[in-house]
């Protein structure tokens, strides 16, 4: 007998060099393994771990492409022009107010009938503070502010809605309450007809 066949290992003791996990049978549905179908193993190494899913995200963004790069830059370009709409868009129909670019937060107390009021100038005009006025001349001839805004309305005067700089000028002043949000004013022309609005019509 030839003893250098022997010495060859058997060609089942070969180690596998390129697989990583042993190939799969596939098992019939008999119980029995289906011979000569063996499922390769996944060409994906041990190493090397599937990529998280992120619902919504494309997979070119999570694969780093340069499509990634310009989908991010393009979203960065949408992001910046809705921040840079103008804010009367999302306003709809407000009442007329006085934009914080006008230069318009320089009160001063004027005085007006006999007191001294709290009053912005703005184009020229002094636009008194609504409450304190009303406090001070209307508020013992009608019952609240309510019915003021009912006889302006009726009036076909629109008062004047103060920004966010002007109700904290106010607020300092003491023409308004602290807790008080909002404000409006009235040119000194619309609160005379208001006032005999308010005197004559009982």
């Amino acid at each position: 007998m030839d003893d250098s066949g022997s010495n060859s290992p058997p060609p089942t003791m070969v180690p596998s060099v390129y697989r990583d996990h042993p190939p799969r049978r596939s098992v019939s549905p008999e119980g029995g393994s289906s011979k000569g179908r063996s499922t390769p193993s996944s060409p994906i190494s041990s190493g090397c771990l599937p990529s998280p899913r992120y619902p919504g995200v494309p997979a070119f963004m999570l694969n780093g492409g340069q499509l990634a790069g310009r989908y991010s830059m393009l979203a960065a370009q949408q992001r910046f022009q809705l921040e840079q709409a103008p804010a009367t868009q999302s306003r709809g129909n407000s009442p007329p107010g006085i934009g914080t670019d006008v230069a318009a937060s320089d009160c001063r107390l004027i005085d007006y009938r006999g007191a001294k009021v709290a009053a912005f100038s703005v184009a020229g005009e002094y636009l008194l503070c609504l409450p304190q006025a009303f406090d001070l001349f209307l508020k013992h001839l009608v019952g609240g502010l309510h019915t003021v805004y009912t006889k302006l309305k009726r009036l076909d005067i629109t008062p004047i809605v103060c920004n966010v700089e002007q109700v904290r000028v106010l607020r300092g002043l003491g023409a308004i309450q602290p807790g008080v949000n909002r404000c409006k004013l009235l040119s000194c022309k619309d609160f005379d007809a208001l006032y005999k609005d308010c005197t004559t019509a009982r």
